[in-house]
């Protein structure tokens, strides 16, 4: 009986332009699982991707997290530009907070 030829890696899906990552490198599901802390370390320190397959096919994408898109720098900007809350506003909130009935008295501050 003729052996089987393993299947052809093909390239990465990469959705990064190709300067910021190398192309992924294909891994069987079994390889990952036996050695997923090496697969991990070098995600984090070497900014490597893999394409976890499982009978061939791929199954997952492992690669280093995506920069946040939204910084607290931004939330500032944003809460800046809003429009100043008005008087009419603020008294109404506080009215429904004092509507707002007590909370009873907790057993555990005894």
């Amino acid at each position: 009986m003729p052996k089987k030829r393993p299947k052809k890696s093909l390239p990465g899906f990469v959705r990064e332009p190709p300067t910021e990552y190398q192309a992924a490198r294909r891994v069987s599901a079994t390889e990952a699982s036996r050695n997923f802390s090496e697969l991990l370390n070098r995600v984090l320190y070497r900014g490597e991707t893999f394409i976890v397959e499982r009978g061939g096919e791929p199954i997952c994408e492992v690669r280093p997290a995506a920069p946040m898109l939204f910084t607290g720098a931004d939330l500032v900007t944003l809460l800046r530009s809003l429009p100043p809350i008005d008087e009419e506003y603020l008294s109404i909130v506080e009215e429904i907070a004092r509507e707002q009935p007590l909370l009873p008295e907790s057993p555990w501050e005894h």
